[in-house]
C-alpha cells in the first residue's frame, strides 16, 4: 500500500470515528468529578438535568430551552400495550414493531422534530419500552407468561426469544437515528419493561408458569452452588432436592405477620433472588446492544432497584447489588418516595450513595406535582381509563407558594447529594409558570456558577446500611420491611446529614469515617458483619442493629437492646448521634439536606431558624448571590409557612 493510499485510509478511519452512518455523532459519558459521577457530553461537564413530557408539547420544551435545560427525555414505544396493564393505560405514542422486520419510525420522529425546532442546542436521551406487541406474543406464544388459568400474559421474562428478538428491534431503533438528521443530538437510551416502565412485574408475571422459568432456575442454581449438589442440599435443608428437580417456592401463600429467618428459608431466598436477577439480566442484555450498537457513545439507563418503596419481594427490586457491579449501566433512575407531604423529606427509593459509590450517575425522577398540574383525561381523554389518574398522588397542591417550595426542596437534595434528575411535566405544563421555571433556571445555573466541590467538612457522620433483599423474609409481602425503612423521614429531620448504602456494599466503604453505623434490617449476622461491629465498638463509633425482634444500640462500653423497637422519632435518633458525637446543625425538626458546600432547610413552619456549623464559613445567598456572612458558625433567618431555604456555604481554611 502507497503513502497515498495509507493517508486516505487514516482520513477515513479519523471520519468513521467523530461520525456514525454519515450524520455527526455526540459523545456523552460518566465520569467522577469531585468525588461524584458527572455527566460528559463531547468531554464538556454538562449539568445533569433534564426534562420530560409524556405529551411532548413544544410551547413547553421552549419555556425549559428559556429556562436553560437542553438535555430532553422522551418515550417511545417497540409494543403496542400499555406500560400499566393494572390501569389499562393506553399508548403515549404509537407503537415502533409493526412485525419482524417491519417498523415504523414516524413517532420518533415527530418527538424529535418538536424538541430540535424548540431547542436546536437539544440533547436527547430516548426511553424505549421493550414490552412485546400483542402480534410477537400470539407469535410466540411458549415464550409469552402462561397464567394460572393457561391464558397468555405478554413476555416471560426468561425468554431468550424475547430477549433476542427485542433485541434486533432495539437495534433496528438505535441504527435508524445513527442514520437520522438527528444524530447528534441524540445522546442515549434509557431500556424500560415491565410495569410503568420500571422494571417490575406486571401482577400476572409474578406468577408465570411458562416452563422456561423453571428450566432458567435449576440453571441458575447450578451456578449458585457450583454444580455441588451437596451445597444445595445443605441449603435448602432438603436432602431429596436435586437440580433437575428443584422448584421455586409458592410466591401466593397465605401472608403472615413475622420475619423468617433467613437460615431456615434458602429456597425462599433463592427464589426471590432468582426472579429478581432475571429482571437485571434483561437490563444489563438490553444495555450492552445499546453501547455494543454505539461504539460506548451513547449513555445507557434503566429504572431499578426500588428497595426503599417496593418491599413486596414478589415485584422483583431486589438484585440492585448485581446491577450495580456491570460497566454496561451508566445511570440509574427512580421518582422519589411517593409520600408526596409538605414538610416531608421526598427522598429517592433507592441507597443513592451506593450508586454514586459504584460510579453511576443517579437522575432521580421529579415527577413533582404543583399546583398546575391537570389530570390526564383533561389533556389527553382518549389514553386514561375511566376513573384512572383522578385522585390521590395526581392531584397538586393548592397553592403557588407551596409548589414553589417542592421545586426548591427537590433542587436542594440534588445539589447537597450530587446527582441530578429530569423535571417530569407528565402532562399539560405542572411547570409552566416563570415562579416554577425560575426554580429549574436557578438549578441550572447554580451547576455552573458554583463549581461542585467535595468538602470533607460537610461530610456526614452517619450511615445507614439497608438490606435490599429484606423483603424476601417478610412474610407480609412488605408491610413489616415498609415500617421499618419508614424510618428514613424520621432521618431526615434529626439535623445530621446521613448517607445510605447497600448491605453488599458494607466492605468497602471505608465505614470507621462515619461516627454513627446503623444497620437496618439486618435479620441476621454474619461472621464478617459481626466482627466488624466489635472493630467499630472498639474505635468508639455507636452501632445500631435493627434485626426481627427490636433494635441494639452498641458503644464502646455499652450494649443497650431496645426489644420490640424498630421506629424511632426524629428527636431519639438525635439524641442518639449526639451521644456518639455527631455534629447537629439543627434542633428544629425541619427537613435538613448538607453536602458539596450545600445546606438546604424545608419546613412547614414559619418562624425564625438557625444552623450551627462546625467550622467557620462564607455563607451567600445562591439566589441573589449575595454574601450574607463572610465569616461565621451560626446562620440565622426566617422562613415562611411551608417552604424552602437554600445556602451555599464555602468552608474557610
Amino acid at each position: 500500500m502507497n503513502k497515498k493510499s495509507i493517508f486516505f485510509l487514516l482520513f477515513c478511519i479519523l471520519i468513521a470515528g467523530n461520525k456514525i452512518w454519515g450524520h455527526p455523532k455526540s459523545k456523552a459519558e460518566v465520569k467522577v468529578y469531585e468525588g461524584v459521577p458527572a455527566l460528559y457530553i463531547n468531554d464538556t461537564l454538562y449539568p445533569p438535568f433534564a426534562y420530560m413530557s409524556y405529551l411532548g408539547e413544544v410551547p413547553y420544551y421552549r419555556s425549559m430551552a428559556e429556562s436553560g435545560i437542553h438535555l430532553y427525555c422522551f418515550p417511545a414505544y417497540l409494543g403496542d400495550q400499555g406500560i400499566n396493564s393494572a390501569s389499562g393505560i393506553g399508548l403515549f405514542r404509537e407503537p415502533v414493531w409493526k412485525d419482524y422486520n417491519r417498523f415504523d419510525f414516524s413517532s420518533i420522529q415527530q418527538d424529535l422534530e418538536k424538541i430540535v425546532e424548540a431547542d436546536p442546542a437539544a440533547r436527547i436521551i430516548m426511553r424505549i419500552y421493550l414490552d412485546p406487541p400483542k402480534w410477537w406474543v400470539e407469535k410466540n406464544p411458549n415464550d409469552a407468561c402462561l397464567m394460572p388459568d393457561g391464558t397468555l400474559f405478554r413476555q416471560c421474562f426468561a425468554s431468550e426469544k424475547w430477549r433476542k428478538d427485542t433485541g434486533k428491534a432495539l437495534r433496528k431503533c438505535i441504527r435508524w437515528l445513527q442514520k437520522s438528521v438527528y444524530a447528534e443530538h441524540v445522546i442515549g437510551i434509557h431500556v424500560a419493561a415491565g410495569s410503568t416502565e420500571e422494571w417490575y412485574y406486571h401482577v400476572p408475571q409474578r406468577d408465570d408458569r411458562n416452563p422456561i422459568l423453571v428450566t432458567a432456575f435449576r440453571s441458575w442454581l447450578k451456578d449458585k452452588y457450583a454444580g455441588r449438589l451437596s451445597d444445595l442440599q445443605s441449603a435448602w435443608k432438603d436432602s431429596a432436592v436435586t437440580f433437575e428437580t428443584a422448584s421455586m417456592i409458592d410466591k401466593n401463600r397465605a401472608a403472615e405477620d413475622r420475619w423468617l429467618k433467613p437460615s431456615e428459608e434458602q429456597r425462599r431466598l433463592d427464589s426471590y433472588q432468582f426472579h429478581s436477577e432475571i429482571l437485571v439480566d434483561d437490563i444489563l442484555y438490553f444495555s450492552k446492544i445499546v453501547k455494543e450498537a454505539t461504539a460506548n457513545q451513547w449513555l445507557t439507563g434503566a429504572f431499578y432497584g426500588y428497595h426503599n418503596t417496593i418491599v413486596d419481594a414478589r415485584m422483583g427490586h431486589g438484585a440492585f447489588g448485581k446491577l450495580l457491579e456491570s460497566d454496561y449501566v451508566d445511570y440509574l433512575s427512580s421518582p422519589n418516595r411517593y409520600h408526596r407531604v409538605v414538610g416531608e423529606d421526598w427522598a429517592p427509593m433507592v441507597a443513592v450513595q451506593s450508586v454514586l459509590h459504584h460510579g453511576k450517575l443517579w437522575l432521580a425522577e421529579n415527577d413533582t406535582r404543583t399546583c398546575l398540574t391537570t389530570l390526564l383525561k383533561d389533556k389527553a381523554p382518549e389514553i386514561p381509563p375511566p376513573g384512572q389518574y383522578e385522585t390521590g398522588v395526581w392531584i397538586g397542591p393548592e397553592d403557588m407558594e407551596t409548589s414553589v417550595a417542592l421545586l426548591w426542596k427537590n433542587a436542594g437534595r440534588m445539589l447537597a447529594q450530587g446527582y441530578g434528575g429530569w423535571w417530569f411535566d407528565m402532562w399539560g405544563g405542572w411547570f409552566d409558570d416563570p415562579r416554577l421555571l425560575d426554580v429549574i433556571r436557578s438549578t441550572q445555573t447554580f451547576y455552573s456558577r458554583y463549581v461542585p466541590t467535595q468538602s470533607d467538612a460537610m461530610d456526614a457522620e452517619v450511615c445507614v446500611v439497608v438490606d435490599e433483599q429484606l423483603c424476601f423474609m417478610d412474610a407480609t409481602y412488605g408491610a413489616k420491611t415498609d415500617r421499618l425503612l419508614w424510618n428514613m423521614f424520621a432521618l431526615a429531620k434529626t439535623g445530621a446529614p446521613y448517607d445510605h448504602f447497600l448491605r453488599t456494599d458494607l466492605f468497602s466503604l471505608g465505614i470507621d469515617k462515619y461516627k454513627t453505623v446503623w444497620l437496618m434490617g439486618f435479620l441476621e449476622l454474619t461472621d464478617r458483619e459481626r466482627e466488624l461491629i466489635d472493630s467499630l465498638k472498639k474505635q468508639g463509633i455507636t452501632v445500631m442493629w435493627t434485626e426481627a425482634d427490636g433494635t441494639h444500640i452498641l458503644t464502646k462500653n455499652q450494649d443497650l437492646f431496645e426489644e420490640g423497637v424498630d421506629s424511632y422519632t426524629n428527636d431519639r435518633l438525635r439524641s442518639i448521634f449526639q451521644e456518639a458525637g455527631v455534629h447537629i446543625y439543627d434542633h428544629s425538626g425541619d427537613v435538613l439536606y448538607v453536602g458539596r458546600d450545600w445546606i438546604c432547610v424545608h419546613t412547614t413552619h414559619a418562624g425564625e431558624k438557625s444552623l450551627e456549623l462546625p467550622f467557620d464559613a462564607r455563607v451567600v445567598d445562591p439566589v441573589s448571590d449575595e454574601t450574607l456572612y463572610r465569616s461565621t458558625r451560626t446562620i440565622d433567618f426566617e422562613m415562611d409557612t411551608n417552604s424552602t431555604v437554600l445556602f451555599r456555604v464555602e468552608p474557610l481554611r
